[in-house]
């Protein structure tokens, strides 16, 4: 597939860039006005770090983020502005994302800041200025809109970096007011154009962590707004093995700190917010056939009228796996795996792909046998 993120054109077209602060917004942005398009840079104000984690590694958007991506926009430069979503990020990502974990589930909360905070409400901020595109420095890329076709979402080039999965929410709408520029790029040709440009962010380490949670630390930031439950760890047989410390601190797949033992390895097996119930066993009573989501968005079909055969992914990193899906009633699907697959977490996604092509995706319910 041709590079087709950069749109040819002889109209200057206006872009806005969501600028992190990280190499890779930073890049998108430079090579952006490279190309001769008119730039805007922004950033998000997503979070109050007046608490202590200013300048903390691995975290995203924080203020000393915001200072470089201001320092990238004057070097090559655009204009650049702040916009605050601190209110719309509290409630549609770290509500969302505490109230997962209270509902025994694994939240993504990346994928929610995606959807909502970049991909609608910047999206709207965009329009608002009047600019034809939003680009950001994901690693995917964006087909040709070709008449009576739907745009395509391809996983980007790189495949160690794709961030494909966390974009399974894509409206045509969005896709078509969107650019990539780093799509067709590995992470170290980025590096090296962020070192031609001069970039001050040429050598910034990746953002690792969840950028509103402390030291990577989610327990205790749920701890501090809820009040911990204590029940039971038990078995598949209902035995009761030991005292859980509020199921907030647990996850599908999860060994370490479980504190219960019958002379084998234990791993959560399913978390049971309705009896405040841990249920463990063993690593073969991990794996499942299939599972059900919900909540369906199809990004290159209209829908789903019989089984469709596709590549699922049931986590990010994940290498997919061969299955089969089959429509469901309320836009829910089951898929069924060719091999068992591991540690089905409810919560995360669910996103089908033929090839580097993304078809759609889901929010895994349960898994099923």
């Amino acid at each position: 597939m041709a590079n087709l993120n950069l749109h040819n054109t002889t109209k200057r077209h206006r872009v806005v860039v969501a600028m992190s602060g990280g190499v890779d917004s930073s890049v998108a942005a430079a090579l952006l006005k490279e190309k001769g398009y008119d730039v805007i840079g922004i950033s998000m104000q997503l979070w109050d770090y007046s608490g202590g984690e200013k300048g903390r590694p691995g975290s995203c958007c924080s203020i000393d983020d915001i200072y470089d991506a201001r320092r990238v926009a004057d070097s090559i430069g655009i204009p650049f502005y702040v916009v605050n979503l601190e209110e719309a990020f509290s409630k549609e990502v770290v509500d969302y994302f505490v109230e997962g974990y209270l509902d025994g589930q694994t939240p993504n909360p990346c994928i929610k800041c995606n959807q909502i905070l970049k991909f609608n409400l910047l999206l709207r901020k965009t329009m608002e200025l009047e600019a034809d595109f939003l680009a950001t420095g994901h690693y995917a890329r964006i087909g040709e809109k070709r008449k009576g076709e739907k745009i395509a979402l391809f996983s980007g080039r790189d495949m160690i970096k794709d961030q494909s999965y966390f974009l399974f929410t894509m409206t045509q709408f969005q896709l078509s007011r969107l650019i990539f520029p780093l799509g067709d790029m590995k992470k170290s040709e980025v590096r090296q154009h962020a070192s031609r440009f001069g970039l001050n962010v040429a050598d910034k380490d990746e953002s690792q962590e969840i950028c509103f949670v402390q030291n990577g630390n989610y327990k205790d930031f749920i701890a501090k707004s809820v009040k911990a439950i204590p029940g039971y760890i038990v078995d598949r047989n209902g035995n009761r093995l030991g005292v859980h410390r509020g199921i907030f601190n647990y996850t599908v797949g999860q060994r370490k700190g479980l504190g219960v033992g019958n002379g084998t390895p234990l791993y959560v097996l399913e978390i049971n917010k309705e009896e405040n119930r841990v249920i463990v066993g063993g690593k073969n009573e991990l794996f499942a056939d299939g599972l059900i989501a919900t909540d369906i968005n199809w990004i290159a079909i209209d829908g789903l009228n019989g089984p469709l055969a596709a590549e699922t992914k049931i986590r990010y990193g994940h290498k997919g796996m061969e299955s089969t899906i089959h429509p469901m009633k309320e836009n829910s699907v089951a898929v069924r795996f060719k091999m068992p697959q591991m540690a089905i977490t409810p919560g995360q996604a669910a996103v089908f792909y033929q090839g580097d092509k993304v078809i759609g995706g889901g929010w895994i319910k349960r898994a099923i046998s």
